[in-house]
């Protein structure tokens, strides 16, 4: 079995927010969600980025129709409310009891679990057999624009931040979960933001470009030598979702030495954007082989979404991960390809970021 590194699931913050022992929840494995851990070793799952998200207090993902330019309803789209701002303290406060059980969960574990702060760990950790753990903030609406938090985060082991969610923030504006629509969706990153990136690039923070607009993305590809990463997005030509990256964004993802993890929702990967509708794996082999065909199998990787997003009916969690490595394979990507798109351009993506 090959073994997989995940760029982004919401397990954590799922097991925090409605599990009453998720320590033990996660430890032990329980019905529900898409990962825990004695489901991760089934799967193949050897590590990933984990996220941290602070939700937006009474919002709920409520669809409406979509209105074009000229007044007249888009026939087949759908607009959604977007979700108000997150005030820093609360956000604060959730994240480092997130972290918390983090730390917790590693202690407890006995060595099954591994807080990774190195790229070297990364193969250890699959040799080992211990579940290597990025710790990823989605959104820094934690951070404040002096940078303090941020220091202090990278300390307790922060690797990975997405400077927004789908919402605008103090450092830069996310794109909305329309459909369809352009990820040019409105500014770009504050003066703020720009700082951040930079303290990022010094600290070695993976710049998460995934939720950012496509004005902010174009300021990172500026501003930063890093490669440029999208945790979990997938093409805009195959699914006109502005979560999704143009022919053009993956063109600069590649020319950076970047590296795309391929989203495994429903509503990112049809052509309709209809995530309710019945779904196949087979469309994230279709994600996959446009963007290897387009930049080269070297920038493809997984970002599933798990525990964050609707999973295609084949693939209901994380055990079902070797029938997606089989369907890449059916679609013409070869052992070593497969080894690049499970884990290996992380392994190099992160080498050359955190140093």
């Amino acid at each position: 079995m090959i073994p997989v590194f995940d760029g982004h699931n919401d397990t954590l913050t799922r097991i925090h927010t409605v599990d009453r022992q998720p320590l033990r929840t996660f430890l032990d494995g329980r019905d529900g969600g898409h990962i825990d851990l004695p489901r991760a070793r089934a799967g193949g799952l050897a590590g990933g980025f984990f996220a941290v998200f602070t939700a937006s207090d009474g919002w709920t993902k409520v669809t409406r129709p979509l209105v074009g330019p000229d007044g007249a309803v888009v026939e087949g789209g759908f607009a959604v409310d977007p979700p108000p701002r997150v005030p820093r303290r609360r956000a604060l406060s959730h994240v480092l009891s997130v972290v918390s059980g983090l730390l917790r969960l590693e202690a407890d574990s006995e060595g099954a679990v591994e807080v990774v702060r190195e790229a070297r760990d990364l193969e250890r950790c699959r040799r080992e057999g211990r579940l290597a753990v990025v710790l990823h903030i989605e959104g820094a609406e934690c951070i404040d624009t002096r940078l303090e938090a941020l220091d202090v985060l990278h300390a307790a082991g922060l690797r990975s931040l997405g400077p927004v969610w789908s919402r605008p923030n103090a450092f830069a504006h996310g794109v909305p979960f329309d459909f369809p629509r352009s990820p040019d969706t409105g500014p770009g990153l504050t003066a703020a933001g720009r700082r951040l990136v930079r303290r990022c690039e010094r600290l070695g923070i993976v710049v998460d470009l995934s939720h950012l607009n496509e004005a902010g993305f174009w300021e990172v590809a500026r501003l930063s030598s890093a490669p440029l990463v999208a945790t979990h997005s997938c093409a805009f030509t195959l699914s006109s979702s502005p979560r999704n990256l143009t022919d053009r964004q993956l063109d600069a993802v590649a020319a950076s030495g970047g590296v795309v993890g391929i989203n495994f929702h429903t509503g990112f990967l049809r052509s309709d954007g209809d995530w309710r509708a019945p779904t196949s794996l087979s469309e994230i082999v279709r994600h996959a082989r446009y963007v290897a065909d387009r930049i080269g199998v070297e920038h493809v990787a997984l970002g599933s979404d798990f525990d964050g997003a609707t999973m295609p009916g084949d693939l209901p969690d994380v055990t079902a991960l070797p029938r997606l490595l089989d369907a890449l394979a059916d679609a013409g990507f070869h052992h070593g390809d497969l080894v690049r798109i499970a884990y290996g351009n992380w392994d190099r993506v992160l080498a050359e970021i955190w140093g």
